[in-house]
């Protein structure tokens, strides 16, 4: 006969939240500890940890010695492991993460024996689109969610499916990881199985409609909890009873083995899971703990988009060991009480340290790539290198030396073809000048770093004795005079000698003269090119209005071709794109209280909104024609804190807001770079961007989705108020306004005195991890402990874009513009003396670029793998497209298909020196290319 229940002892481990990690670590050791020699001890124990990995090594290195008992644990179908490195927030990190993070523990899983095949996702703060897809070309055929399950779920399996089709069996926790946690007593005595079987019975009848006639499955554990001395005891004692429950000690591998309800039965589910009806999913975790955020999104571009595919290119030795650091900082920082700043104040720290080691990392694999490659370039010149796989134009900043008598500057590339630069400005040639005594002039040498000085290369050292000057002449470059410091310190002695010890002389320091310059740099795709500066007559289209194809300043406006941006009396913004498309009041700052916590935004009792500044300042930075730029500052005065009574303080702090608003030549969008102190706390700052239309529904780029959703949120008896504040990785889109963000931000559709405007959420200030009483939360989400850094008192930033259009996102090639927002070219100066090839293969055989043409295909990673280019791409579309690929230099000589942990496929035809792909809506694919 079938067991009744099957009952699964686990753990749900925070590696760090209100505690930081190592605290916790130690615990964790005492609970393996005890799960171990219990499985040694116990045959028919088992043990489910976790779904992640990162348990394990952890344990393991500090008891190194169990690693044998593990994996004979794991062979005995005693102990469940993987097939995660961590369990991440699915809405603060990248799908890339999520992918590696997957790869990582499936490997990590596999030296130990056979990973458990199920995307076990027991805590997340809701679940991302994609996850379907990405579980099934991991191979693995089984899910388990808990938190954003929507309310027409009614039974304890549903099928998930992804946008682009992918469904994926998915067992549902309707109470949760821990529906048995309570279950069993802390005494072995014999006397107490009545008890236990009474609690028992009465679990199976309360979760009876969910399960109907399927075996009750009943999930033994909670937050860093082992099961209890005596549990095989117990459930042996059970056993014994006439009347049963029939009850299974099992891993959740076990039970999910079993199809228990035809697959054509099951309800069907799409999309993402977000809804707030049967259980918290704590949406306040966007915005807290900003910086987290924005450190996260930089260092996952950098290490994606930037080492990784360069070094797959073009480095000789590929930096596996250094690659494997940066993304295990980025995976392990991705937990769903890390990233999302809802633990201590000391686990954000160590959060922080950790990403910014990742963004180190990666900063130094591809900087050594720039060095490599500007071997190739003349001294003087310029390497330029795109990240995006698509040819390009776009702008460089650059501080060049420039000879005084030029007019005006050119890059001229290697076919002779010239680009116009605009000038922003002359940094002064004098850097310093001081009176320094004779007596004390020889010291002064000790300044001198070999040939460094003030950061730059000392040329030459001019010595006046009748004007008592000593002169330093600094540059980029040591130039080709010879320079001893040991001589030059002799010179000076000599000059001084015999002179009055108080006798004044004159220092300076002279660099080279230099030019700041703006230039827009045409780029092949995911390659490299070479341009050198040349002198040129004067700037073109040099004005106050824009040109034909240029931009300019009129007044407090800037103008362009394809967009205009007025400056409006209290410092918004009104944009209006060529199409006649109208956002009015952009970058309006709404501030309000918030008494809520690291988990959700709380309105206070007695709130005092601040959307008008006190003052407003405007002036003009850049004229164009290649770019052109406004300077908006607002002065603010903001309740300083919450009263005791949930009020705002009558008492106020000075803020002021300085938003540089930029526009491009040939960019439809506006680019806003918002900076302030925040000096106050408890409270949350927005800002609007009001709508060209009326809508219904917005939709946001994120986790290699395009998710729409509606602009109200599914409540239910979950204990949680369901706020429609929404995640956006990279752009959020609605009623005509498109906005490109630096980072994950919250947004949320509201009502105006104007019509409807997107809030997109700046920064939420708040003091407590988790509140026990909460306006719009039943139950505490964690213990209430202070989090005073999480006021995040002091400098902020915030980066974002907007494009004004008509129709949908998909219309105005929102993908395309966010690609090229959020990766710029790179350019460092050349290292080679002499002339050399302005491009060429790093080595022999070694591909120059890699192109990528497809409409909305968008590159993942890129990277090498056993001897492959490994390529991943997805369809961010709504229609079939196809990908194009090719490899400059080198060709294709083989190309296949293979799955998420590089597994191989089907072959893939290549035909004219590129491989062609077709691509379903939404489709996630990994191309493994043989140059």
């Amino acid at each position: 006969m079938d067991d009744d229940v099957w009952l699964v002892p686990h753990t749900h481990w925070d590696r760090e939240w209100y505690e930081p990690f190592q605290r916790f670590r130690l615990r964790l050791v005492d609970l393996m500890d005890d799960v171990t020699a219990r499985g040694l001890a116990e045959p028919g124990f088992r043990f489910t940890l976790d779904g992640q990995m990162a348990a394990v090594e952890d344990y393991l290195e500090v008891r190194p010695e169990r690693r044998g008992t593990i994996r004979d644990l794991v062979a005995g179908g005693q102990l469940a492991i993987g097939p995660w490195r961590v369990l991440m927030d699915e809405f603060l990190c990248s799908g890339e993460t999520m992918i590696r993070n997957l790869e990582m523990g499936w490997a990590s899983a596999s030296a130990l024996g056979e990973p458990m095949p199920v995307g076990y996702l027991p805590d997340m703060f809701g679940h991302c689109a994609q996850m379907p897809q990405i579980l099934r070309r991991a191979g693995l055929s089984r899910a388990c969610v808990w938190r954003g399950v929507p309310e027409r779920v009614a039974h304890h399996e549903f099928v998930w499916r992804s946008p682009d089709g992918s469904t994926i069996r998915t067992e549902y926790l309707p109470s949760g990881y821990g529906n048995a946690a309570d279950l069993f007593l802390d005494s072995a005595n014999g006397t107490d199985v009545e008890s236990v079987r009474s609690r028992l019975v009465d679990r199976m009848a309360r979760q009876r409609a969910w399960f109907g006639a399927d075996a009750f499955l009943a999930m033994y554990g909670t937050d860093h909890a082992a099961p209890l001395p005596s549990l095989m005891q117990q459930v042996g004692r059970l056993g014994e009873h006439p009347d049963g429950p029939r009850v299974r000690v099992a891993t959740l591998r076990d039970y999910l083995a079993e199809a228990r309800t035809p697959e054509a039965a099951l309800l069907v589910v799409e999309g993402e899971l977000r809804s707030h009806a049967r259980a918290n999913i704590l949406p306040g975790v966007l915005s807290v703990r900003w910086h987290l955020k924005d450190a996260m999104a930089r260092t996952e571009r950098t290490l994606a988009r930037y080492a990784e595919p360069f070094a797959s290119l073009w480095l000789e030795a590929w930096p596996q060991a250094y690659l494997d650091l940066a993304w295990g900082n980025v995976v392990d920082s991705s937990c769903h009480d890390s990233v999302t700043g809802c633990g201590v104040d000391e686990t954000a720290l160590q959060v922080a340290a950790r990403i910014a080691e990742g963004e180190h990392a990666a900063q130094a694999v591809r900087d050594r790539v720039l060095a490599g490659l500007a071997r190739h370039v003349p001294d003087g010149s310029l390497l330029v290198v795109n990240p995006v796989p698509g040819a390009r134009a776009d702008q460089l900043a650059l501080t060049l030396p420039v000879p005084a008598d030029w007019p005006a500057v050119a890059l001229a590339a290697a076919d002779g073809r010239l680009l116009p630069t605009q000038e922003l400005g002359r940094p002064a040639a004098e850097l310093a000048r001081e009176q320094v005594p004779a007596a004390r002039l020889a010291t002064v040498m000790g300044r001198v770093h070999d040939r460094e000085l003030f950061g730059l290369q000392v040329r030459r050292l001019e010595i006046d004795e009748a004007g008592r000057e000593l002169v330093f002449h600094v540059a980029d470059r040591p130039g080709p005079e010879r320079f001893d410091a040991v001589r030059e310190e002799g010179r000076v002695a000599s000059a001084v000698a015999g002179r009055p010890a108080d006798e004044p002389w004159t220092l300076v320091i002279v660099d080279e003269p230099r030019r700041r310059l703006v230039a827009a740099v045409e780029c092949e795709g995911l390659g490299w090119s070479t341009w050198t500066p040349q002198r040129a007559e004067d700037q073109p289209g040099r004005g106050q209005a824009a040109t034909t194809s240029g931009v300019g300043v009129e007044g407090t406006s800037l103008t362009s071709s394809l967009l205009r941006v007025d400056v409006r009396d209290g410092g918004s913004l009104r944009l209006t794109a060529a199409d006649g498309t109208v956002l009015d009041g952009v970058g309006t700052l709404v501030d309000g209280g918030d008494c809520g916590d690291s988990y959700n935004y709380g309105p206070p009792a007695g709130d005092r909104v601040v959307d008008t500044p006190d003052h407003v300042e405007v002036r003009v930075l850049e004229r164009g024609p290649l770019r052109a730029a406004l300077e908006v500052r607002r002065d603010y005065r903001l309740p300083t804190r919450l009263e005791a009574d949930g009020s705002r303080s009558a008492t106020t702090e000075p803020v002021t807001v300085t938003t540089r608003v930029e526009l491009r030549r040939g960019e439809p969008f506006a680019r806003l770079a918002l900076a302030w102190e925040n000096r106050s706390s408890d409270h949350r700052l927005r800002l609007l961007v009001p709508l060209a239309r009326a809508t219904s529904t917005v939709d946001a780029e994120g986790q290699l989705a395009v998710v729409r959703r509606p602009l109200t949120a599914e409540g239910g008896t979950g204990g949680e108020f369901p706020l429609p504040t929404y995640p956006a990785e990279r752009f959020v889109d609605a009623g005509g306004a498109g906005v490109l963000l630096g980072r994950t931000m919250e947004h949320e559709v509201v009502d105006t005195a104007g019509g409807q405007a997107l809030a997109l959420t700046l920064l939420r200030a708040i003091g407590y991890l988790s509140r026990n009483v909460h306006p719009h939360r039943d139950e505490p989400a964690g213990p209430q402990l202070p989090t005073p850094q999480a006021q995040c008192l002091g400098p902020a930033t915030a980066d974002l874009a907007v494009l004004p259009h008509a129709g949908g996102w998909e219309d105005a090639a929102l993908v395309a513009a966010v690609e090229g927002y959020l990766h710029p070219v790179v350019a460092v100066r050349g290292t080679a003396a002499g002339s050399v090839p302005a491009a060429g293969a790093s080595a022999a055989g070694r591909p120059t670029a890699l192109r990528l043409e497809g409409r909305g295909v968008v590159l993942t990673s890129l990277r090498r793998r056993d001897g492959w280019l490994e390529l991943r791409v997805v369809a961010e579309c709504t229609r079939p497209t196809e990908a194009v690929v090719s490899l400059a230099g080198s060709g294709i000589a083989q190309a296949r298909r293979c799955d998420l942990f590089g597994r191989p496929g089907g072959p893939l035809e290549v035909a004219n020196a590129e491989v062609r792909v077709p691509l379903g809506p939404w489709e996630i694919a990994t191309l493994q290319l043989r140059p």
